[in-house]
């Protein structure tokens, strides 16, 4: 289960209190698991525990100030909000947990959890007297009505001799938890098919005609499906990246190579579990056109050559075709585009007969092919209108997982 945090990257707030010190301990567990972590304390933290001890735990700058000039140059705690795949706070005292529930915003800390639309959870830690206090049950009643979760705490003797429930709970039990956090049953039973990636289209044995997606895109949503208790098939274009864990990968080159092994994977799908159980996710940013010739040997470029011309045609259409055909899946396009991008989506939706649509505009250069990040608009046909979500920017894990929760829901409207 650990294998779960494999590359996620948690943020992890610490507040004052003794069980502080455990934070050392809790960062080199997740670590071990593959996480990457950074870290934000709070001034009463650093009276326990050292900014220096965790940052050499981490491998991370520890981030201790709001107002930092050199990170609010760059709009700091906005960042670290959006690099989050979890934002867990441990131990979390009496007094952030208030804070966290008022929606207060005085700190790096306080500021950062209203800023991240990630996962989120909390790993109580005070006196037993406090953690039984109304006020502190009444909050902990709000932040689970928010869908944080809510990690212990465990009883025992504490620190200051009373004995009852307020003990942080043990890095590696914390851990577990968090590796939980990334376990979703929203696709189980169901066959996901993702293409990912360019195509190239050879000129000659040395030359090719291709564009510049990386494929990341395609390659957080098979993790995210696969997270999702989805069996995943993924039929990845030339890319430089690793198949992520549980998922089948099949290697491609050519958009008709595409087609071949995406056919195919959707029809052994159907064959598995039924085209009501089965879904088609076309993020691969198949090339258009092909030369209609490819050169045995490479084209010598002549001393009076001063022009060329290639004759291309038309490349098969691979996301209409599956969403054309008689026992279908769900299918989900994608619509990378550089303007007018909300109306060329749309019109694809509906041309192409498409279950959803995600758009994004790769002009640019923070949310473009070879980004991490992304920011997206997902559309689908309701009723005589169109539904639409706005995913706003965040890593491509994390929009990835959005995109897995729609994916859900247009199946459970569907009544697959």
């Amino acid at each position: 289960m650990l294998a779960r945090l494999s590359q996620k990257r948690i943020l992890l707030g610490v507040t004052g209190g003794i069980a502080a010190y455990k934070c050392a301990d809790l960062i080199r567990r997740l670590r071990d698991a593959g996480a990457e972590v950074q870290v934000i304390m709070t001034a009463a933290a650093q009276e326990f525990i050292t900014p220096l001890t965790l940052q050499a735990l981490s491998g991370n700058t520890v981030h201790t100030d709001l107002l930092d000039p050199k990170a609010e140059a760059a709009m700091g705690h906005i960042e670290l909000a959006r690099w989050a795949d979890l934002f867990l706070v441990a131990p979390a005292s009496a007094d952030t947990i208030a804070r966290l529930c008022q929606g207060v915003a005085n700190d790096l800390l306080t500021t950062c959890w209203l800023a991240c639309g990630a996962r989120k959870a909390v790993a109580p830690a005070m006196n037993q007297q406090m953690w039984l206090d109304p006020a502190t049950q009444n909050n902990m009643i709000t932040l689970q009505a928010r869908e944080i979760a809510i990690f212990g705490p465990g009883s025992g003797v504490q620190a200051c001799g009373d004995v009852g429930a307020g003990r942080l709970l043990e890095p590696l039990e914390i851990v577990a938890l968090c590796a939980e956090q990334f376990a979703s049953h929203a696709l189980t039973g169901r066959h996901v098919v993702i293409s990912a990636g360019p195509t190239r289209e050879a000129v000659d044995p040395v030359r090719y005609l291709s564009n510049h997606s990386s494929g990341k895109m395609g390659f957080a949503l098979a993790e995210a499906c696969a997270e999702a208790g989805a069996r995943v098939t993924l039929i990845a274009g030339p890319v430089n990246l690793a198949t992520p864990d549980r998922v089948q990968r099949i290697d491609v080159v050519s958009a008709r190579d595409m087609q071949a092994a995406c056919e195919l994977a959707v029809t052994d799908a159907v064959a598995a579990v039924g085209a009501e159980q089965s879904v088609f996710i076309a993020t691969a940013a198949v090339a258009d056109y092909r030369p209609a010739q490819v050169a045995e040997q490479k084209i010598k470029k002549g001393d009076k050559d001063d022009e060329i011309t290639l004759t291309l045609v038309k490349n098969p259409d691979i996301v209409a075709g599956i969403a054309a055909r008689a026992e279908r899946p769900l299918v989900m396009g994608f619509a990378a585009e550089t303007h007018a991008v909300e109306a060329y989506a749309q019109d694809k939706l509906a041309r192409k007969k498409l279950d959803l649509i995600a758009c994004n505009d790769v002009s640019r250069a923070d949310i473009g092919f070879q980004s991490d990040d992304n920011a997206m608009t997902v559309f689908w046909p309701m009723g005589d209108g169109v539904g639409r979500a706005d995913l706003a920017k965040a890593s491509k894990a994390q929009i990835a997982r959005q995109l897995v929760q729609l994916l859900a829901d247009r199946l459970s409207s569907a009544g697959a």
